[in-house]
Order: C-alpha cells, then sequence, then structure tokens
C-alpha cells in the first residue's frame, strides 16, 4: 500500500483537505495496514474480499455511533478510510458487566438480518449452515487445546454444536467482538474497531465478548447481559449456557495461542460452566452428563 499514492487520490477526491502532518502507524491488533492521519482519519489496507467485508459491515451499520464512521473506499477495494476515534485501547479498567450492556444496547442490538441469502459464517467466505461453520471452528480449536481437556469434553462440545447450532436466522454481525477491538475514554465504551464480519447468530458475538477476558466469567454476569438482548433466536437456558460452552471452548484455544498466562482461569470458568450446563441437562432429562 503506498500511502503517498493514496494521500494523493484522498486529496483528489476531496475525502481529506491537504497532506496530513502527522502520521502514525499502530503496531498489533490487526493483520491489515492502519495509518492514522492527523489523529483524525485511518487509512486500513487489506485484500480485497477483507476489505469489502469490512467495509460492508461499517456502511451497513453508520448510524451506530460506537462504530467508525465511513467516508471512501478505493473503487478497488484495496483500501478504506474512516473518522478515528478518540480513546485507548488500554482500557483502564473499566467495569465488565457495564461495557458489555452497553455493547449489547448500542451495538448488538442494532444488527440486521442478512436478506441477500448468501449463507452462514466468514462474509468473504461463508458456509451453507451454521452448524458447518462452528465444527470447522471447533475442529481447528480443538488441535489447539489438546490435553487440556478430557477426550470426552471434546466430543461432548462436538455433540452439543450438533443439537444447538441450527440457526433459525443469519445476521450481518461483527465477527470479532472482543476487548481487544473496544475503545475506552474515560472508562467508557467509546468504539468498536476492525470487525472481521460474520453472517452468524447475535449472540455468538455477545458471547464472544463475554468470554474474551478472564474476569467475571459468572452465570449472574452473563444472566443481567443476556436480558438486554433483543435480536436473534429466543433461546431457553439449555441452549443459551451450551452456546456460552461453545464460546468458551473457542476462547480456550484463542487463550492458548495469544494469552497463556490466563489459561487457568479459562480453564476454571470451563469446568464452572460445565457443571452449570450437566445441572440443567439434569433438571430437564433427569439423567447424566458429558459423554452419555
Amino acid at each position: 500500500m503506498d500511502l503517498q499514492q493514496i494521500i494523493g487520490e484522498l486529496i483528489k477526491m476531496k475525502v481529506i483537505k491537504s497532506i496530513p502532518t502527522q502520521v502514525d502507524q499502530p503496531t498489533g491488533g490487526t493483520v491489515s495496514k492502519v495509518y492514522i492521519l492527523d489523529d483524525t482519519y485511518v487509512v486500513k489496507g487489506n485484500c480485497i474480499q477483507v476489505t469489502k467485508a469490512e467495509y460492508e459491515f461499517l456502511q451497513t451499520y453508520q448510524a451506530v455511533t460506537l462504530l467508525p464512521r465511513m467516508l471512501y473506499v478505493s473503487p478497488t477495494y484495496d483500501y478504506m478510510v474512516y473518522l478515528h476515534i478518540e480513546g485507548s485501547i488500554a482500557n483502564e479498567s473499566p467495569v465488565k458487566r457495564d461495557v458489555l450492556k452497553t455493547l449489547v444496547v448500542d451495538l448488538i442490538n442494532h444488527y440486521t438480518l442478512n436478506n441477500d441469502l448468501r449463507g452462514w459464517g466468514w462474509a468473504d467466505a461463508p458456509t451453507n449452515t451454521w452448524q458447518a461453520f462452528l465444527l470447522n471452528e471447533i475442529e481447528e480449536a480443538g488441535i489447539l487445546i489438546g490435553s487440556r481437556l478430557k477426550s470426552n469434553e471434546h466430543k461432548f462440545l462436538r455433540d452439543l454444536v450438533r443439537r444447538i447450532s441450527s440457526g433459525a436466522n443469519s445476521y450481518f454481525i461483527h465477527g470479532d467482538l472482543g476487548f481487544h477491538n473496544f475503545i475506552f475514554l474515560n472508562k467508557q465504551l467509546s468504539g468498536v474497531i476492525d470487525p472481521t464480519p460474520l453472517l452468524g447468530e447475535p449472540l455468538y458475538d455477545l458471547i464472544y465478548a463475554f468470554c474474551s477476558t478472564p474476569e467475571d466469567l459468572t452465570k449472574e454476569t452473563f444472566d443481567d447481559i443476556v436480558s438486554f438482548l433483543r435480536v436473534g433466536h429466543k433461546k431457553d437456558p439449555y441452549h443459551l449456557y451450551g452456546n456460552v460452552l461453545i464460546g468458551l471452548y473457542l476462547r480456550l484455544a484463542t487463550c492458548l495461542k495469544h494469552h497463556p498466562k490466563d489459561i487457568e482461569t479459562y480453564l476454571k470458568a470451563w469446568t464452572y460452566w460445565l457443571g452449570i450446563h450437566r445441572c440443567l441437562l439434569q433438571s430437564i432429562k433427569g439423567k447424566g452428563f458429558v459423554g452419555e
């Protein structure tokens, strides 16, 4: 990505008024090439499919104030430009429950149905079903998790996906909705960046955010947050808590890859949520647990 050429194009298209006096290049957090011009404009480049999917997501939800305001996308979709959101990803110890409530009310509840019938999964490479997408993600995660979990736990999770992942309707969702993509200002959530758009269930994004840090992974917190959810298929507790286990399983793999110091905390959360699911299953069916 030739930044000088892009700046010339942006001036010509009147997206920016003049050559910027300050150019910053953030490190980490994304595989895209990102430049911040004069603390005002973000120029972000990636391959065509990735940029196009992200642009479509941001353009779809331009009315959502937590998301960056789109200004321009190149005709060839090799880069896009949006307004910089003031704040920092260094989260200044916000209250997790409050952040997630804001996220549900001000972003997730604005998600819209995928009406063009593109399928499920990654927006730039969809599959036929939500279950097929999740099983593929679970298979890859299982390789990383390995012996950290018992073999019957791996089997239980795969069987659980097959039982509860028949999505009714797909929505256009963020797909990477974790605290690493949240911007905070004065300890308040001020922005959400770097979507990796999915055609899936809004609940997936909520659980992804819930599991994205090891703090406060309790049933009480989750019940409180999910009570604010107004979009997507309404699920009973068996399905809700089963989806939390799916999200935790995927998070275990991410943790081992990027944040291994947190793995013991996540393993304790996994055991905790298995216990919740087991008790619920016993109350519903009057019989035992995993591996049955």
